[in-house]
């Protein structure tokens, strides 16, 4: 983890090209448990910090940011996906819009025994995507920007947005937690796998899926969070 001071850092990186640099896989900052957010930045340069996030991820586009994929060590992230899905994508995934929002010090626990396994996709692993098995359901603890409390439920698609990025502040990165067979590159889904769920993608690339009971009966999406 970088030595120099966290406002140093920031700032360094605030003076920088616009939008901000996304750190690639293979980078320590990315394989480090992120440090707890407790006052570390002035109000002013959080809020700068979080400008440049939804700026870098907008541009990618994408749909999360934890701050180390910007080279920043701290557990921030900022989540914002307008689900601009057709109706069948979006009743299989479960995928509903979801406003701009900040994560501060995120944690998670899964809500029952239901699991949905989607093509996930990560800004800091590009032009890869595999099948990834989550919690259908989640409860989410943490504070917003402001440091208010939050306390929250998620299921589907935005259940696997605060996963994936909660998953990034403690050095995690999905391809860890994937069906390895399901590795494809984003050409590859994009011409074979596109469907709403990666069932033809599991019997032909010869990876599992788990048994979903969920209320959409899912088994896959895609997305990059």
């Amino acid at each position: 983890m970088s030595t120099t001071p966290l406002p140093e850092l920031v700032e360094e990186l605030l003076d920088g090209c616009r939008p901000v640099p996304i750190v690639s896989a293979g980078v320590a900052v990315l394989r480090q448990p992120a440090l707890p957010y407790d006052g570390q930045l002035s109000d002013d340069q959080l809020d700068r910090l979080l400008g440049a996030m939804r700026e870098t991820m907008h541009n990618a586009p994408g749909v999360g940011l934890a701050a180390p994929q910007i080279g920043v060590p701290l557990r921030i992230a900022v989540i914002e996906d307008p689900a601009e899905v057709a109706s069948e994508v979006r009743e299989a995934r479960g995928r509903v819009p979801q406003p701009y929002r900040v994560l501060v010090n995120p944690s998670y626990e899964p809500l029952g025994d239901a699991r949905a396994a989607f093509f996930e996709g990560c800004l800091s692993v590009p032009g890869w995507q595999a099948v990834v098995s989550r919690p259908e359901r989640v409860r989410l603890r943490g504070q917003d920007e402001t440091g208010r409390a939050v306390d929250e439920e998620f299921t589907g698609w935005p259940a696997r947005i605060v996963q994936h990025e909660t998953d990034h502040l403690d050095g995690v990165l999905y391809v860890d937690l994937a069906e390895t067979r399901s590795l494809s590159s984003a050409q590859a889904v994009a011409d074979h796998w596109s469907q709403p769920t990666p069932t033809a993608a599991a019997r032909a690339l010869g990876f599992p899926l788990p048994g979903n009971h969920g209320p959409h009966g899912r088994e896959g999406t895609q997305g990059t969070p």
